[in-house]
């Protein structure tokens, strides 16, 4: 417990009622000491007496860097008590309306603020604070929370639509690639096999035998498309320029019915298909740091998005294509003295995850 600083006055006061008292009489001291002196004793009790608060956070859904999310706390008390709610909004994220509140709690009463996503990454709301304090403010009690929310924040998403047809008829290729090209092994043909799987070679050296199809390997990965990015820089802004191209890029394939599968200097996402399996890309690169991967990496990949000091390129075939030009905007005339200037800061419309 301590003072509020209405309380120190109400102390002062009387400390002064009590130093007249001495010269003008007891009368002052019946006056002005007593009233506030019970008021400071009656404060203290109820003060002492309150229990602490019960909170529970709701989750925060994750989303896009721009997009909202309002933080909800559900507080419980036995008693009826005075209080002020206050919140920590940590980096990465911006109070809307005010992270804190003035109110009476009793039962069970909801504290809730709204707030904007700012930046990628996985941010903190909290921890949260309560002090509680008697009817007239003299005296308060604080009660601190250490349990947190996290907040996923997605990089940008961009549409690839806006650059030369060539360019986009080059990445677009990669989805078109056959999802079922490894060949596993010869089987002896079975009534309802397509005709299309037999394996004509064979039957014409064993006229005399029974007709075989061509069996493929099922694996999910068989034909998939993997996209490798790196950020070999210290640019400032670089892992979130790497993390909003390739999350761009795996999004564009993604939607063009392609198997996709990512991997980052800190982390790697098997392919797959889907919404989950795009929140999980997406999650992904939410908290990709920089990095360079090992050349094998790289040549093995069918994307290669690699952010350097001079920019992003998105590289298919051995094809480079920047990655501003994609999108409608060629980066390269837009370098500044602190680097490449972002001409569109909003996100992909339309994106559903």
């Amino acid at each position: 417990m301590r003072l509020t600083r209405r309380g120190w006055v109400a102390v002062a006061v009387v400390l002064a009622a009590t130093a007249m008292s001495w010269r003008f009489g007891p009368r002052a001291l019946n006056a002005v000491v007593v009233p506030l002196l019970v008021v400071l004793l009656a404060g203290a009790v109820v003060v002492a007496r309150a229990e602490r608060p019960r909170v529970t956070r709701r989750p925060l859904a994750e989303g896009f860097i721009g997009e909202e999310r309002t933080v909800s706390v559900a507080i419980e008390t036995d008693d009826t008590v005075a209080a002020t709610v206050s919140d920590t909004v940590g980096d990465g994220l911006s109070a809307i309306t005010a992270p804190y509140a003035e109110t009476t709690l009793d039962g069970e009463e909801a504290f809730a603020y709204d707030l904007r996503l700012e930046a990628r990454g996985r941010h903190r709301v909290g921890p949260l604070s309560i002090v509680v304090s008697d009817i007239i403010g003299l005296i308060e009690r604080q009660f601190e929370y250490e349990e947190t929310a996290t907040v996923l924040v997605y990089p940008r998403v961009r549409a690839l639509d806006g650059g030369p047809a060539v360019d986009r008829r080059t990445l677009a290729s990669v989805a078109d690639r056959r999802t079922r090209e490894e060949f596993d092994h010869l089987r002896t043909y079975q009534r309802g096999d397509p005709m299309a799987d037999v394996h004509w070679k064979s039957a014409a050296k064993r006229p005399d035998e029974d007709l075989v199809v061509t069996e493929y390997a099922d694996d999910d990965a068989v034909g998939a498309v993997t996209i490798a990015a790196d950020c070999p820089t210290d640019r400032e802004d670089g892992a979130d320029e790497m993390a909003s191209a390739a999350a761009s890029v795996a999004t564009a394939l993604l939607e063009q019915g392609a198997t996709v599968g990512l991997v980052t200097p800190d982390a790697t996402q098997p392919p797959g298909t889907g919404r989950a399996h795009h929140r999980d890309l997406l999650g992904l690169l939410a908290v990709a740091e920089p990095g360079e991967l090992p050349e094998e990496e790289r040549r093995d990949a069918d994307v290669v998005v690699r952010t350097e000091s001079t920019g992003t390129t998105i590289t298919v075939d051995g094809r480079e294509i920047p990655f501003g030009r994609l999108f409608g905007t060629d980066r390269s005339d837009r370098m500044g003295d602190d680097g490449p200037v972002d001409p569109d800061p909003g996100n992909r419309s339309g994106v559903s995850v």
